[in-house]
């Protein structure tokens, strides 16, 4: 005979005890719709190429991602919308102009080698938006570094121009960086003549890839993501603040410059936030935001591409596992 359960009994179960109502789900979704500001704004500036990348894009993400799970006889994953997530990211990091087909190779290196690869999310140990940007930078780098100008538009029409012309960043080493072609430091007012305003920074009326343009957007963005507490403020502010500093010293472009322009603003906030790739401890995430920044700026001011972003926070990615490892704290009366 069974014995009677006591009213006042107790459910042992292991830690964690405390549960939030987020799910993979709803933390895709929130940075989704945190990317609709910035995704708006390059469909704006770029027009039906911009619009027509992010449609392909996050299309060949969903697909492939469904063909992988499907080959691996695993559970169907798309629901969780982190290829869709992917697809986006990877959108926003390609200029507008960008052929179509070169777009749908990059997004099946995203999800099959970058991701699926490794065993779904959470297992990557590179941001897969990233790490097939870094592929088509290398494969296709003719189409990846040529960049639209941005739609020209007045009260009574909608013209877009299709030429192409030099990012802020590409300017600002030809004119401050260490490969300048002259020896003699140029005259700052006439160098900044041939950089974009603070406003048209700040609202991204300048050529770049579509989610990179406009650092207000982002801001938004990120300050939407802050307040679902999807991220911490940590990786992105000791990003920007590494950047900033850098310029400061360094000399040359000016530092406000250097952080709304280029990838910094998207990558701080929402590809070095990732999860997966990112360290666990607040500490751990400030040493990770200063190395992104650090090296972002090295390989700006010192190596043969105007733009480091992607390439930081992948070396970073890489050392990730280590920066768990000697910031995590010792257990209680541990030696």
């Amino acid at each position: 005979m069974k014995p009677k359960t006591p009213e006042n009994h107790f459910v042992l179960s292991s830690s964690p005890h405390a549960h939030a109502n987020s799910s993979v789900r709803r933390i895709m979704l929130d940075v989704i719709i945190a990317l609709l500001p910035t995704t708006l704004m390059g469909i704006w500036f770029f027009g039906l190429p911009a619009l027509w990348t992010v449609l392909v894009c996050v299309s060949s993400c969903v697909l492939t991602e469904l063909a992988c799970r499907l080959a691996m006889k695993r559970e169907n994953t798309v629901g969780d919308l982190s290829a869709v997530l992917t697809g986006l990211l990877l959108a926003l990091n390609l200029p507008a102009g960008i052929p179509l087909w070169m777009a749908i190779v990059g997004s099946i290196f995203a999800i099959a080698i970058a991701k699926q690869v490794f065993g779904g999310l959470g297992m990557n140990p590179f941001n897969p938006a990233l790490a097939a940007r870094a592929f088509m930078l290398i494969s296709f780098t003719g189409p990846m570094t040529t960049w639209l100008r941005p739609i020209s538009r007045c009260c009574c029409c909608d013209a877009t121009d299709v030429t192409t012309m030099a990012t802020p960043l590409a300017t600002m080493k030809r004119m401050f960086g260490v490969d300048a072609t002259t020896s003699a430091t140029p005259h700052f007012p006439k160098a900044m003549e041939n950089l974009p305003s603070l406003w048209d920074m700040l609202i991204g009326n300048m050529p770049g890839c579509i989610g990179e343009v406009s650092a207000l957007a982002l801001a938004i963005g990120c300050a939407y993501l802050l307040w679902r507490k999807v991220i911490t403020w940590h990786i992105p502010a000791s990003f920007i603040a590494t950047v900033f500093v850098y310029s400061l010293i360094a000399g040359g472009a000016p530092a406000y410059a250097q952080v709304l322009t280029g990838g910094v603003m998207l990558g701080a906030c929402f590809m070095a936030t990732d999860y997966a790739t990112s360290p666990i401890t607040a500490k751990g995430k400030l040493v990770f935001g200063v190395g992104c920044g650090l090296v972002c700026m090295l390989i700006r001011q010192f190596g043969g591409y105007p733009e480091g972003c992607s390439f930081a926070i992948l070396i970073m990615n890489a050392v990730c596992p280590l920066i768990n490892r000697w910031t995590q704290p010792k257990p209680f009366g541990a030696k």
